[in-house]
């Protein structure tokens, strides 16, 4: 094998491991999509996507971090309706009208940056 398939081969291994992501087996593929574009575009090493049991489905909190004051955690439903944003400026609690937190119950973390 010539020294050019090595280095194209060594490439290729580079680039694969790079852009495979942790994310917990059985996340919905449209949930999966949205981390792989959350993972891109969140610089924060503590950004986290956490599932819960709310409101009779599983809802996704897509949670910034902790390298920024007032950002907000957008939350979706497994087919990626977006059903509001946790925290921000003005301290939501609130999805659907109903206190998210006190209703919510924390299923897993389905990814960590």
């Amino acid at each position: 094998m010539n020294g050019r398939w090595i280095f194209m081969i060594a490439v290729i291994a580079f680039y694969t491991s790079c852009n495979k992501l942790d994310i917990e087996p059985g996340t919905p593929l449209c949930i999966r999509k949205q981390i792989k574009v959350y993972d891109r575009d969140t610089h924060c090493g503590s950004a986290h996507v956490d599932a819960y049991w709310f409101q009779n489905k599983t809802v996704y909190v897509f949670e910034p971090g902790s390298c920024g004051a007032d950002m907000s955690s957008p939350v979706m439903d497994s087919d990626c309706n977006q059903l509001g944003s946790l925290g921000g400026f003005s301290g939501n609690l609130y999805i659907n009208g109903v206190d998210f937190h006190k209703n919510a119950v924390f299923v897993k973390t389905v990814w960590k940056k």
